[in-house]
């Protein structure tokens, strides 16, 4: 049994990975800024606090997931000092100072880089409800987008198991899908006609514009839905290689979450 300390624990990923963790036997302290807000299973150490603020942070765990999104990469490298697995969930596309600092302080973080995640599509949830239409653009651009639960099932193997250390890890469902047959899917799982309506790239911008998306944020969306890596539109089999269970499909996880459509 290990004492594994989660970070992001009430996000995505770090939710299922807590429920993973702790079904598996492990002991688990779970870092949120609001505790009595994260309604997290009984059992689990929720502690309040963030990356930015890392002093003492990992006292008494022996790994840790980490997100890249808050804190100073040199003094949270530095709490870590001697942990004896690690893993980090990478936000970005380019060499990220949060690995850079933990590979300088003598730690060995597993990488875990993965492509869209499948949650993206609730962005489409209040169009689908009030009309039953998704208006999106780049309609041609595959995604190999994943389950969030195969994330976190990657990263317990990764903080429980040796052999992960030092790895990185592009993560990817079991297919590639472009927006329309995202949206086939829908319709035939929620079991209602949605149709889709293609925007120009222009309309998108606008789109995240109005959403709150400064400048920098809207140009990297732009690039990964434009020209994402090809690991984005490629099917790799990680998942299964390092879980020993296939990559979950968009029609699971349609079915879990039909009730945000509906």
């Amino acid at each position: 049994m290990t004492r594994i300390l989660v970070t992001g624990a009430t996000g995505n990923v770090g939710r299922p990975l807590v429920n993973r963790l702790l079904a598996e036997g492990h002991e688990v302290v779970a870092l949120t800024r609001d505790p009595a807000r994260a309604a997290l299973p009984e059992g689990v150490d929720v502690v309040q606090g963030d990356l930015a603020n890392p002093s003492g942070l990992f006292d008494g765990v022996t790994a840790a997931h980490l997100i890249t999104f808050a804190g100073d990469p040199a003094a949270i490298a530095e709490a870590a000092r001697g942990l004896t697995r690690v893993t980090l969930l990478q936000g970005s596309l380019t060499a990220d100072p949060l690995e850079q600092a933990l590979r300088a302080a003598g730690l060995r973080p597993t990488c875990l880089a993965p492509v869209e995640f499948m949650s993206n599509v609730l962005e489409w949830a209040d169009s689908i409800k009030a009309d039953g239409v998704v208006r999106d653009g780049f309609a041609t651009m595959p995604s190999s987008m994943i389950h969030e639960s195969d994330i976190a099932d990657v990263a317990a193997r990764a903080l429980t198991e040796d052999g992960h250390q030092g790895r990185e890890y592009w993560l990817t469902g079991p297919e590639a899908l472009t927006a329309p047959e995202k949206v086939a899917v829908l319709s035939k799982v929620l079991d209602r006609e949605i149709r889709f309506e293609e925007l120009t790239a222009d309309e998108m911008v606008a789109v995240w514009t109005s959403w709150g998306f400064g400048a920098e944020d809207v140009a990297f969306m732009l690039q990964v839905r434009t020209d994402p890596p090809i690991q984005g539109r490629t099917v790799l089999p990680t998942v299964e290689e390092v879980t020993g269970h296939p990559a979950r499909t968009f029609a699971d996880w349609v079915a879990e979450n039909a009730a945000a459509f509906r």
